[in-house]
């Protein structure tokens, strides 16, 4: 279905519920990107490598599952639209799947349960694909609109922070506050069980939630031709040719070095602030809300940026402010320039750098997501096919398996400076967090920068949409008057 330019403009309720489906995503990826590895390593028992490596061999899989569901929500037709189904169902296997990574049956030895985090982690991802590009795909969809497609993706990104970031703070200030059998909170394995029943029914009710409140726009697209079928061989060719689109490239060559960053970040942050800042978990809870309100202001800044520099500009420009900031706080510590632990002062500069860092990323984020839905009429004006959800299907797997690189870089890290499980912060050696951070911000630095480069390849802006969109309207005009001049078989 292709966005009907006449149809109403999109309003404040349906860019919220279009949104909040996000919800579910974010707590899935909280759970993958911060809570997984240090649950299974420092509560279970096992070891960081082997933990981080079934993470990533999990996250690999979407390299099948995302791909085919973005395929098939392109091809298929129904009174509910091509996206809408998929999104319904995914629901319960989705949040049940969740539930389960974090209740892992007891006696097992450490390599069954390697396979227990790869299968039943294949198993979360692979349902919630089945939401999450659909719903992603339906952008493009619902409008038309070059700054309009900017606004709803800021919507989206920020929904998605508030379920990753409200369960992460929701976590660390209450399921693993300090109790007098675990006075570290972060060791408390009943803490990760009221985090996984908690965000499954979160995951279960943004899914329902967002299906519902989309579902009435569905009469204001235009579907498009439906298309031959086609063998195997002809699909592949017919995705490769799609993906050779240079822009797409650009964005999924950022993308690949941005989110490898975003990953090992996510992963290493509560060993930073348990280790390195020596912070309790009220703390870390604290620090979370950064996060969130780098998301919140991201949804300001995201579509003002585009409209004055265009999307490419603004999103590399902000991606080179964020890693300036996200590293400073890692630098001034290592050079003494930075606050001692236990000062007063730390949490609040910890949280100011982190904020604008947040705010940056997100934005350049946001912005490259709704630069992918400006790829799909180029590339339609190319190939003669919509594949909102194809586009869509590779940015998300691209997300997914670098963020997943970046995790099992951070469990190599970590096994590489020597955190053991069940290392307590009171008596571990300070050198040791401190070569953590001068191995992590070169290589921060590097995957941002390296990354935000590739951008420059990228050449849509505002004047080159409007003529795809216009040349494809004219398209559509001559079809409909060549069917109206085919003469009436009967």
């Amino acid at each position: 279905m292709i966005a009907d330019r006449s149809a109403p403009k999109l309003g404040l309720s349906t860019k919220l519920f279009y949104g909040f489906g996000s919800v579910g995503y974010g707590v899935k990826d909280v759970a993958f990107r911060s809570f997984l590895l240090l649950y299974y390593n420092q509560v279970i028992g096992i070891r960081a490598d082997l933990v981080s490596f079934a993470i990533l061999v999990a996250l690999c899989v979407d390299a099948i599952s995302d791909p085919i569901v973005g395929q098939w929500s392109d091809t298929v037709r129904t009174k509910w639209g091509r996206r809408h189904p998929f999104m319904f169902l995914s629901a319960i296997p989705a949040a049940g799947s969740l539930l389960f990574l974090f209740f892992p049956p007891e006696g097992m030895s450490e390599m069954q349960t390697f396979w227990y985090i790869l299968v039943v982690g294949c198993c979360v991802r692979t349902f919630i694909t089945f939401f999450e590009i659909p719903s992603s795909a339906l952008a493009p969809e619902l409008t038309s609109d070059y700054d309009q497609r900017t606004s709803i993706a800021s919507f989206r990104y920020f929904f998605a922070y508030l379920g990753g970031v409200g369960m992460a703070f929701l976590t660390l200030l209450v399921f693993l506050a300090p109790t007098a059998e675990y006075p570290v909170g972060q060791l408390n394995p009943e803490g990760y069980r009221l985090f996984a029943i908690v965000g499954a029914a979160i995951m279960f009710a943004a899914i329902l939630i967002s299906s519902l409140g989309t579902l009435h726009r569905v009469k204001y697209f235009r579907m498009p031709p439906a298309r031959e079928k086609i063998g195997p061989i002809r699909t592949l060719v017919q995705m490769k040719s799609t993906f050779a689109h240079k822009g797409f490239l650009a964005i999924v060559a950022f993308g690949v070095l941005k989110y490898t960053s975003v990953g090992m970040t996510s992963a290493l942050n509560i060993y930073f602030g348990t280790y390195l800042w020596g912070l309790n978990s009220a703390q870390l809870a604290v620090l979370t809300i950064d996060s969130l309100t780098g998301a919140f202001l991201a949804l300001f800044i995201a579509p003002w940026a585009s409209r004055k520099i265009g999307k490419r500009n603004a999103a590399f420009g902000l991606a080179i402010i964020a890693v300036i900031f996200g590293s400073a706080p890692y630098v001034l510590r290592l050079t003494g320039h930075f606050f001692d632990n236990g000062d007063p002062l730390l949490v609040p500069a910890l949280f100011a750098f982190s904020t604008v860092f947040q705010m940056c990323g997100v934005s350049s984020a946001v912005l490259t997501h709704a630069m992918v839905g400006d790829v799909v009429e180029e590339s339609q004006l190319a190939t003669g096919r919509r594949s909102e959800g194809l586009f869509y299907a590779a940015n998300t797997l691209m997300q997914k398996s670098t963020s997943g690189i970046g995790v099992f870089a951070a469990g190599m890290l970590v096994a590489f400076v020597g955190i053991v499980p069940g290392m307590e912060p009171a008596t571990i050696d300070p050198a040791i967090p401190r070569l953590l951070a001068t191995v992590y911000v070169p290589t921060l630095i590097v995957l941002y920068i390296g990354g935000a480069g590739f951008l420059f390849a990228y050449r849509i802006d505002r004047t080159t949409h409007e003529a795809s969109l216009a040349e494809l309207e004219k398209r559509d005009r001559a079809a409909a008057s060549n069917a109206d001049d085919i003469p009436d078989p009967s």
